[in-house]
């Protein structure tokens, strides 16, 4: 019995002392991210084509052991993303037969993280731009990736990186972001 009211009193301390906190658990955040106003300029740098980009974004060429003249870094540094653009002269139909094969290849690469990769045809007769865009969903390294042609002479081919560990749902608002200026660039392109 005396042990019994002592665990009494003992429970009805620890009570006293819990006072009136409401807990739940907080949900899983994010920071916030603030998007810059849509602004476009133009790119003409000497390069056999032109395109518009935004205005937050800064482009420097490739200064990796493998670049070739007219390769380029769309580089998106509040997103810490970049898009890598690759420029390439055609010489032959077996050459660009290869191009072809190898982006699709790099977009099929992917495979094995992605839940879906989507090929979109692009085609603006108007400027002899022709290409696909492959939207690559799930935890890849590159979420989209595309090339342009004009069919016979010229071939460029674009992939974005986030430059962070790939998680979709943290990096799916500055991807959507991003992904509508890689589409104006794309519509606004032009061989030279």
């Amino acid at each position: 019995m005396r042990y019994a009211g002592l665990m009494l009193l003992v429970m009805l301390f620890l009570a006293a002392c819990g006072g009136n906190h409401d807990y739940s658990p907080k949900p899983r955040g994010y920071f916030r991210i603030k998007f810059p106003k849509k602004e476009y300029q133009d790119y003409n740098e000497g390069c056999p084509y032109s395109f518009v980009y935004p205005k937050y974004a800064i482009i420097k060429p490739d200064l990796s052991s493998n670049a070739k003249p007219c390769w380029i870094n769309i580089q998106f540094p509040q997103f810490n993303a970049t898009l890598h653009l690759s420029y390439q002269p055609v010489t032959s139909k077996k050459e660009f037969n290869q191009l072809i094969e190898d982006a699709r290849a790099f977009a099929f690469k992917n495979t094995v993280k992605a839940t879906l990769i989507k090929e979109d045809l692009i085609a603006y007769p108007q400027n002899k731009v022709y290409g696909l865009y492959y939207t690559i969903d799930g935890n890849t390294a590159s979420s989209a990736q595309f090339f342009l042609t004009d069919s016979t002479k010229r071939y460029i081919r674009a992939a974005l990186y986030f430059n962070n560990e790939p998680r979709l749902d943290s990096i799916q608002p500055a991807l959507n972001f991003i992904k509508k200026d890689m589409e104006v660039m794309i519509k606004s392109f032009k061989w030279k």
